[in-house]
């Protein structure tokens, strides 16, 4: 459910709000932040990386954009409960927006995974959220208006070779694969309408779409990013 609308602010801003987007430096996160940003919103992010997130938070501050963040591995939960602790501090206990953002993957066959692999991968990508999700609601309850937006995959909406773990964490959460691998990127693009990758910036702007007011009657739904790719799903011999 999108923000209320703030005071000074239209249906297609987000100025006057605060937002939380884990993981942020990079990929669809770092895209995130910089949407959310630009349109107007107070935000703050997450890191593994030190250095990496100092970097960014130069990038965004020469950039005019309002953004914090600290070191934080969403995989942990005492961590995640001193993230948000830091969160409710900045803001002063009010939150407008919540991106659970982060996940990661381990290519391999499901019958490979050792339980620790298990345990890492459902807590950095379904854990984290639910939990983030939980210690967020007394500061989204407070903004009176909050949006919530989970990043998922099309693993989790369609069926894929590189594991069911994955899918299966990503299936209650949208991200996208790095295409390295060119037989890989060939058989994606193969299989989308549209003929190539997506962009993150396209995801992001899906995103802060669903944080405005103007799409304030629009919750609990899942919207896929891929170009279409996920009429068809994929598989590889």
């Amino acid at each position: 459910m999108a923000v209320a609308v703030a005071a000074g602010s239209g249906k297609w801003s987000l100025g006057g709000t605060t937002a939380l987007v884990t993981g942020g430096t990079k990929g669809i996160g770092f895209a995130v932040v910089e949407e959310l940003a630009g349109l107007g919103a107070s935000v703050y992010t997450c890191a593994r990386n030190e250095a990496e997130l100092d970097g960014c938070l130069a990038q965004w501050k020469s950039k005019g954009f309002t953004v914090s963040g600290s070191v934080c591995d969403v995989s942990s939960p005492p961590q995640r409960q001193q993230l948000m602790d830091k969160v409710a501090s900045h803001f002063h206990a009010k939150l407008h927006i919540l991106v659970n953002n982060v996940g990661t993957s381990i290519v391999k066959a499901s019958v490979d995974y050792t339980v620790e692999e298990f345990r890492w991968l459902m807590g950095t990508n379904l854990e984290s959220a639910f939990h983030l999700s939980q210690l967020a609601h007394p500061l989204l309850k407070n903004s009176e208006g909050a949006s919530l937006v989970f990043m998922s995959s099309v693993a989790g909406v369609a069926s894929v070779s590189f594991g069911s773990v994955y899918g299966a964490t990503k299936g209650k959460n949208t991200k996208t694969h790095h295409l390295e691998d060119k037989k890989f990127e060939e058989s994606v693009i193969g299989r989308t309408p549209m003929r190539r990758v997506g962009k993150a910036e396209e995801v992001a702007s899906l995103t802060a779409f669903l944080c405005m007011p103007a799409s304030s009657y629009i919750t609990g739904q899942t919207v896929c990013v891929d170009g279409g790719m996920s009429v068809h799903g994929f598989t590889f011999p």
